[in-house]
């Protein structure tokens, strides 16, 4: 088991008014699942995913990562944890705009403590991975949009994590170039990657092998694969 989440809730204070973005959730997420999390504004989905993250805490509940209890983990080891084993994808791609794509790959590795030279050889390795090995000496402003996008990509594989949370990643993307980023994470979890991704576009989040929708900080249904194929049959 990569991910266990036991009664996970979340409550925001804002003023006087409480807000429950998770109520008791429960969840089990396996090693090499490509799992899509669904719903509309004000459902949790991103609550849940900062939590996985280890970027916010739970209220109360539970969540264990790779069987560690992640509440008892102080800042350094939070920290750790967001560098080498979790990789993360967002919608605004959040790239350097001076640095070349090389050097915006390179990053996790500097706070890591890496040497220079494996540096760009694990970057190059990333950047390769999704097809941009040609343009690693190019800014952000001389790429497309679905270029900058393979670079937020290769950013995020580049300290090898067990796995990819990804925050809209084609919500800037035309409909094309967003087909060719799923790919690249369909082609990442036949590589042994565990891909969480959220997601409002339904045709997106049929590429995943299961589906989680939320509704009112609660899991509203869990589709598998399998299941999925179904209905469309």
């Amino acid at each position: 088991m990569l991910i266990q989440v036991e009664k996970l809730s979340k409550t925001y204070t804002i003023g006087t008014i409480d807000v429950h973005a998770l109520r008791e959730v429960d969840l089990q997420i396996d090693k090499n699942e490509y799992l899509a999390i669904m719903g509309p504004s004000g459902s949790g989905k991103s609550t849940l995913m900062n939590i996985i993250g280890c970027l916010d805490t739970p209220t109360s509940g539970l969540y264990k990562l790779t069987g560690s209890l992640v509440s008892t983990m102080d800042d350094d080891q939070l920290a750790d944890i967001r560098n080498r084993e979790i990789g993360f994808v967002f919608q605004t791609f959040n790239l350097l705009p001076r640095a070349t794509a090389l050097h915006n790959v390179e990053l996790p590795l500097v706070y890591s403590g890496v040497s220079s030279a494996q540096r760009r050889d694990q970057a190059m390795i990333a950047l390769e991975r999704v097809g941009l090995a040609d343009r690693v000496h190019h800014r952000p402003n001389e790429l497309s949009g679905g270029q900058r996008q393979r670079v937020a990509i290769a950013r995020a594989l580049v300290n090898n994590p067990a796995i990819i949370l990804a925050d809209e990643p084609t919500g800037n993307l035309d409909s094309k170039t967003g087909v060719e980023i799923m790919e690249i994470f369909n082609s990442l979890r036949e590589q042994g990657n565990t891909i969480i991704l959220v997601t409002h576009e339904e045709d997106i989040a049929r590429h995943a092998n299961r589906i989680i929708r939320l509704k009112d900080g609660r899991i509203d249904h869990d589709e598998s694969k399998t299941k999925l194929q179904s209905v469309e049959v």
